[in-house]
């Protein structure tokens, strides 16, 4: 389908209509209504042609051609090479390689820019545009093209250039503040993006100052970039129009200034202050979002200079993206501290008296994020003057998990109330989250302490287990056996949670934590136990300053991504000074594997006492002597170790059963698969014997330590 044809028009069009021109006196040599040939009218727009035969080697340049190259009639032969007066080597090289690859490649035309050298010493540029003739062999015989002068076109399109360098940088600082403001949460993180390193030229300035509206008066929150502090009498002001950033929030306009001078002509109350101030031009942008003025953002740089419409408008689009950035950190600053105060309602407020001890506890939100999680602790008084320690963690860092620790913590406090064991307390409890709706687990330390005895009951649900430090600051991790996480472990059917028994001697401390302590992103856990260990060995003796240690050098230091409960519990040391080093550990009657945890803790104990070569002596005895207990009575075995002082020093080893039933030493044949228990135990021990205990008895021996000097000799 065809349109109609087109018809003349009967409409004049006059450039100069409804338009302002000036008066110039025409200067080209053409008189007023002449008429103009192809020659003049390709001269007037500094364009020349050119006739390059290529078989005679002959090139005619017309008066117009001639003129691009500022050369005279008698200055030019015809000859190609008498250019070189005009045009440098290193152009002409460039010239003749498109010309070279228009022949090469059998292109019928080519086009190159080069520079002119005028007779004055100026260089202008020029482009050259010919068509190459072939014949009937398809040989190039002939050029015909022309020449032309292109310094302002050159020139329009370098500023072109500039204008997209300006453009791109433009779009480079948007990109990277919006990038480093999507990571800012809170309004404590919007404000290290804008004081933090580079964060003044984001914006591409100097120096910055952000300020917050507050119950109708601004506040001064963040500086960068400054030669010293706002003053106090700065930082806080009422919303009028004495100062520029409280002027840009209460008039709702941007405030663009050329220097300092101004800037104190404008607002004289700064006048005190112009040692704080930059010298050069200044922007005061209100921070408006939602059709609200939340605050106002200043920029400085350090020369003065008239803003660009351009920079304006960059400086109002960055302001736009701050705005944002700060409403939607007030907003989560709300919502964290109804979360964190929702969380705080469900972490005990008070810890119950102890006799014979003492107990602290603390809990940091993280440090990212939304400041809560699901790690809880508690003291519970139990019956029989006995106290319940609980440190645990529910998966997840958000409200839920907090609920859903709320709950657990509730649950579990009751059942330890009761009186029941360890086990049946976490078996409980992972049966009543696994009966909440939800899909969160918790993993879960439990000990059940008796601080007049220093015996310590403990299950472990998926749970970092429990660091005892001893008067002597020797620190140790015991084996402690646990079940999968609550929750989990009724869900696979395996709530089954074993209870494992230490001492807590006079003078020691009992840590537990979560893994917000000892485990930072990107770093193996076991560094970060290496790490709490040698903090707990190095750290102050009262508990308060200790627990404040950890807290600080462990924790708020690196900046945890995660949040952490600590518990210390101290047995206080007895009348009579010093106490002995010992281990006193349970093997259980059901459970014979148990006696492969208790040679590990010897073996862990007997290293830090510097036993040397008796070690292997005492882990032989003590195998021997739980294995007895444990084949002959229907009990289990209580095994106890001390280090005794004196010259030289001895380790006593003792294996306690409530058995009234004597030891007998058998002679055994040479094919005898028993009976060599209590034999060897004669031949390793210094000193072996029994003695009654209560309702049961008790088999020790002792063994004296070599002095470390003579094993050095």
């Amino acid at each position: 389908m065809t349109g109609p044809p087109l018809e003349p028009s009967d409409r004049a069009y006059d450039p100069r209509a409804d338009r302002e021109w000036r008066h110039v006196p025409e200067d080209s040599g053409v008189s007023h209504r002449e008429p103009i040939g192809l020659r003049e009218r390709l001269s007037l727009n500094r364009t020349g042609t050119f006739d390059w035969d290529l078989d005679e080697g002959f090139m005619n340049l017309d008066p117009g051609a001639l003129e691009v190259f500022d050369l005279r009639p008698d200055e030019y032969d015809g000859a190609p090479m008498s250019l070189v007066a005009r045009v440098p080597p290193e152009e002409g090289l460039r010239l003749d390689e498109a010309l070279s690859q228009a022949l090469q490649d059998g292109h019928s035309s080519y086009g190159a820019y080069f520079r002119v050298q005028c007779r004055d010493g100026t260089q202008r540029w020029t482009h050259s545009q010919g068509r190459i003739l072939h014949d009937a062999d398809g040989k190039p015989y002939r050029i015909i093209g022309i020449v032309r002068e292109a310094t302002g076109e050159l020139a329009d399109s370098a500023l072109l250039r500039s204008l997209q360098q300006e453009r791109q940088r433009q779009t480079v600082m948007v990109q990277q503040t919006t990038a480093a403001l999507a990571r800012a949460l809170s309004v404590g993180d919007v404000t290290r993006v804008l004081t933090g390193s580079g964060g003044a030229r984001r914006f591409g300035a100097d120096g910055l100052v952000l300020g917050l509206v507050e119950n109708d008066r601004f506040k001064v929150i963040a500086t960068a970039g400054l030669e010293g502090e706002v003053p106090d009498d700065m930082m806080t002001s009422r919303l009028d129009d004495t100062l520029p950033l409280a002027d840009a929030a209460r008039s709702r306009r941007s405030i663009f200034l050329g220097s300092r001078g101004e800037l104190i002509a404008r607002y004289p109350r700064l006048r005190p202050y112009t040692g704080v101030l930059p010298a050069g031009s200044a922007a005061f942008l209100p921070l408006v979002a939602q059709d609200t003025v939340i605050g106002a953002l200043g920029l400085f740089n350090a020369e003065p200079a008239v803003q660009s419409p351009e920079a304006r408008n960059l400086a109002l689009a960055l302001a736009g993206v701050v705005a944002q950035s700060v409403q939607r950190a007030t907003l989560f600053d709300q919502e964290r501290e109804f979360a964190t105060g929702l969380q705080a309602t469900m972490l005990p407020r008070r810890l119950p008296p102890l006799t014979g001890g003492a107990v602290t506890v603390r809990y940091h939100p993280a440090s990212v994020g939304r400041d809560i999680g699901g790690d809880w602790y508690d003291v519970i008084a139990l019956p029989q003057g006995r106290t319940g320690l609980v440190v645990g963690d529910v998966q997840g860092h958000d409200t839920h998990a907090a609920a859903v620790m709320g709950q657990l913590r509730i649950a579990l406090r009751a059942y330890a109330s009761e009186g029941h064991s360890p086990e049946t307390v976490l078996v409980r409890a992972s049966r009543f989250l696994a009966e909440l709706d939800t899909e969160r687990f918790a993993t879960c330390t439990y000990v059940q302490a008796d601080l007049e005895s220093g015996a310590l009951h403990l299950a472990r649900a998926g749970h970092l287990g429990p660091l005892i430090s001893n008067s002597s600051r020797h620190i140790d991790w015991p084996e402690i056996r646990g079940g999968l996480p609550l929750g989990l472990a009724t869900h696979f059917g395996r709530d089954h949670f074993p209870e494992t028994q230490l001492f807590l001697e006079p003078g020691s401390t009992l840590l537990l934590c979560t893994d917000g302590l000892v485990e930072q992103p990107g770093r193996d856990i076991s560094a970060g136990i290496d790490a709490l260990s040698a903090a707990v060995r190095a750290g102050p003796a009262d508990l308060e300053a200790l627990a404040d240690r950890l807290s600080a050098h462990l924790w708020a230091d690196p900046g945890s991504e995660d949040d952490m409960a600590l518990l210390l519990l101290h047995r206080l040391p007895g009348p009579g000074g010093a106490t002995t080093p010992r281990l006193r550990l349970h093997v259980h009657q059901a459970d014979p594997s148990g006696a492969a945890e208790v040679r590990s803790a010897l073996r862990r104990t007997l290293d830090q006492w510097r036993a040397g070569a008796v070690m292997h002596n005492i882990e032989v005895a003590a195998s021997e002597l739980i294995a007895n207990a444990l084949t002959h009575t229907e009990s289990g075995a209580l095994v106890s170790m001390e280090l005794l002082a004196g010259t030289p020093r001895r380790i006593r080893l003792e294996v306690e059963d409530r058995s009234s039933r004597w030891p007998r030493r058998r002679s055994p044949g040479e094919t005898a698969t028993s009976g060599r228990g209590l034999m060897l135990v004669e031949a390793l021990a210094d000193e072996w014997g029994a003695e009654p205990r209560g309702a049961g008895k008790a088999l020790w021996c002792e063994f004296a330590v070599p002095d470390t000097s003579d094993l050095a000799h």
